[in-house]
């Protein structure tokens, strides 16, 4: 019985692979790579699967462990950090888009269950999907990559309700009312969930926490796991008994460790399994879509399509517009959201088995949901592009554009000055420091949170687009000396760069940027320095390694000057690091820095350095002896070592391994004794 399910495992595996390096080829997410393979070897494409059985077990479990990991990533800290962009931002986006769903639904004539479970469909995008896209391009950390996390993390929260309402739309479904509460009344129902929440209460306050606690005594990462997916099914079981899902069960078992110490141990333990599943899911949902329905209602699809799309992009583009954001920031976050997420697969499939769905509008969301994620990519890859031909766009650019308009800083124009773009980590530092050395400077900033913030504690900062040449002239940018871009989204990088070169030729311009190979295309822009992040870590890293080492600092200077001369090229080259390396490095490896503490009973406690004669007879250096808050550095021959002190010496590994025994407990005769002055060589006597 085992033989078919282990055939169709290793079948779907090896199409996955095919199908993952065509799409990798393609710069299409693994997600896309796995509903294809689902297409291709499912009942609707070559059949080659021959059971669709297993794969769903598989797929089953793969959404509770999803959902497992989103409860034990829960953070109310995290929540409170994000609470603008996640409470405001997300709860706009989430109710405009059901709302203008519904409304739209009702009025094509769908029944009002189904009304509200497409509402809730559309409102859902992709977390997994749109945060790799985001992380691939470095723009997880820019204005819109932040707002758009915000609002992801909303629809995976609102998530839970939604399921937890299926039962309850499904009571006012016509399609299924037999089916709807499985012939209890809604209030032993309430009575059940109920006693179920006093157990979870029960549990997360006493009962995980104290199991969690004694197998982690045990050491054994083995029982850990064992324990983590009891807690996952078990509770999701308990869930089941209240008629909902196993998948919401174990979201709530993740939120019971989520507040413990132990749940970061928990995430690394169960995502390795979670990722295997939940690939096996997105293949079972490429089977289920009936490529004849496809064909045959290919205009409808490919309508809807193109509504999902236009409705999400302008219903999330709201948002940024409500807070404040430019017109770039409203398009990029439009633009991110527009794709169908994984959740929805999740809450379809629950609405086609309470029958809210027929199997054609299931099917045509299937066909719409699939094509919009795969989509993504393409989308997000063309929105910059899309926002710079907006804004160039008079009657937008006028309205849109000016909405937010250009705080001046004051009625004097600044000369001579800095402009720092990107108020993040680095352009705080840098702004501390030109305050400091009391050098005038201009903050350019897109976050209107922080624009605001800052102007009330004092900052020179302005509100604004550095990507839009008016922005910069408020900046000042023709009369700048320096300009500092600071920002992580690489396409605005570029196109900052070069506006700002040929607004002000004769200005000095260093770019951060994350790496290495964005060096050359901005340098060919204008850039005068380009700092790349990931490489000035490593610098930092070897530099302190030389130090170690014991390489002279003039040394390390040098070297580092040559790796910046040479736009980091040295750290690309293995063989210009061997050759520009100090050689000091391989003649002092073999020393060791090394501080013992002496021993009461030690040879030699109570005794001076002369008497010892340690550099002499073991070839060892004393540098330091530190006596309670006292420290003496280079000390002399008249040093005596008192009990308890700590001695820093220096010498090779094998000296200094012969010296321990010195200050520790003495072994065999030698206690209280000096160590005894080897016999002179033949030469000495001579």
């Amino acid at each position: 019985m085992a033989v078919p399910i282990v055939a169709n495992v290793v079948l779907i595996l090896a199409i996955s692979l095919l199908v993952g390096l065509l799409c990798t080829r393609l710069r299409i997410p693994p997600i896309v790579a796995f509903i294809l393979t689902g297409i291709i070897a499912g009942p609707y494409g070559l059949s080659l699967v021959s059971s669709t059985e297993d794969v769903a077990i598989l797929a089953e479990i793969g959404i509770v462990l999803l959902l497992f990991t989103i409860g034990l990533e829960f953070s109310f800290n995290r929540l409170w950090e994000l609470r603008r962009m996640l409470f405001v931002g997300g709860l706009l986006q989430v109710s405009l888009t059901f709302l203008i769903s519904f409304a739209i639904a009702t009025l094509l004539g769908v029944p009002l269950g189904e009304a509200i479970l497409l509402g809730f469909l559309i409102s859902l995008s992709s977390t997994a999907i749109v945060l790799k896209i985001l992380d691939e391009r470095g723009e997880t950390g820019s204005p819109h990559g932040s707002l758009t996390f915000g609002i992801l993390l909303f629809q995976d929260i609102a998530a839970i309700p939604m399921m937890m309402a299926i039962p309850f739309i499904a009571s006012i479904t016509t399609a299924a009312p037999a089916m709807a509460l499985s012939g209890e009344s809604l209030l032993v129902m309430l009575e059940k969930d109920l006693l179920i929440v006093v157990i979870l209460v029960i549990a997360a306050r006493w009962g995980v926490p104290w199991l969690l606690y004694k197998i982690a005594q045990t050491r054994s990462r083995e029982y850990f796991l064992l324990l983590l997916l009891l807690i996952c099914f078990g509770v999701g079981w308990l869930v089941t008994l209240a008629g909902l899902s196993l998948a919401l069960g174990a979201l709530v078992a993740g939120l019971l460790i989520a507040e413990s110490e132990y749940s970061h141990q928990a995430i690394g333990s169960i995502l390795p399994f979670r990722d295997i599943f939940l690939s096996f899911f997105f293949v079972s949902v490429g089977m289920l879509l009936d490529l004849d329905f496809l064909r045959t209602h290919l205009g409808i699809v490919l309508v809807l399509i193109l509504g999902v799309i236009l409705l999400k992009s302008l219903t999330a583009a709201v948002v940024p517009m409500v807070l404040g954001y430019p017109l770039r920031t409203i398009v990029l976050v439009g633009i991110a959201l527009a794709q169908v997420g994984e959740f929805s697969f999740i809450l379809s499939g629950s609405g086609l088995a309470y029958g809210i769905l027929t199997p054609s509008t299931y099917q045509a969301f299937l066909a719409t949901a699939l094509a919009t994620m795969a989509a993504t990519p393409f989308l997000i890859a063309s929105g910059p592009g899309l926002a710079d031909r907006l804004c160039r766009i008079p009657l937008i650019s006028r309205t849109l554009g000016a909405r937010c308009p250009v705080e001046p800083i004051g009625p004097t124009r600044l000369r001579d000055h800095l402009v720092i773009i990107g108020f993040g980590v680095t352009g705080k530092n840098l702004a501390r420091a030109a305050a400091h050395g009391q050098i005038p400077h201009i903050i350019v900033e897109m976050n209107p949170e922080t624009v605001k913030r800052e102007r009330a504690a004092g900052e020179p900062i302005i509100f604004g687009d550095a990507t839009n040449e008016a922005v910069l002239r408020e900046a000042a940018i023709t009369e700048a000396r320096i300009a500092v871009v600071a920002i992580n989204d690489p396409v605005s990088v570029r196109r900052i760069t070069d506006l700002s070169r040929r607004m002000n030729p004769k200005l000095y311009l260093i770019i951060r940027t994350r790496y290495l190979n964005e060096v050359k295309p901005l340098q060919e822009l204008g850039a005068d320095e380009v700092i790349p992040e990931e490489f000035e870590t490593s610098v930092e890293i070897f530099t302190r390694v030389l130090s170690k080492y014991l390489v002279p600092r003039d040394r390390i200077e040098e070297f580092i000057s040559e790796i910046r001369s040479g736009a980091y090229q040295v750290l690309r080259n293995p063989a210009a690091i061997s050759s520009s390396l100090p050689d000091l490095i391989y003649r002092v490896s073999d020393v060791s820095i090394i501080s013992y503490t002496v021993h009461p009973s030690s040879p030699v406690a109570g005794r001076t350095l002369g008497e010892i004669n340690l550099r002499k007879v073991y070839g060892i250096l004393v540098l330091a002896v530190v006596r309670f808050n006292e420290t003496i550095t280079n000390p002399g021959g008249e040093t005596r070592l008192e009990p308890h002190n700590i001695v820093v010496i220096q010498g090779t590994a094998e000296q200094v391994a012969m010296a321990a025994s010195l200050f520790g407990v003495p072994s065999g005769g030698s206690e209280g004794r000096p160590p005894k002055e080897p016999e002179p060589s033949p030469t000495e006597k001579e």
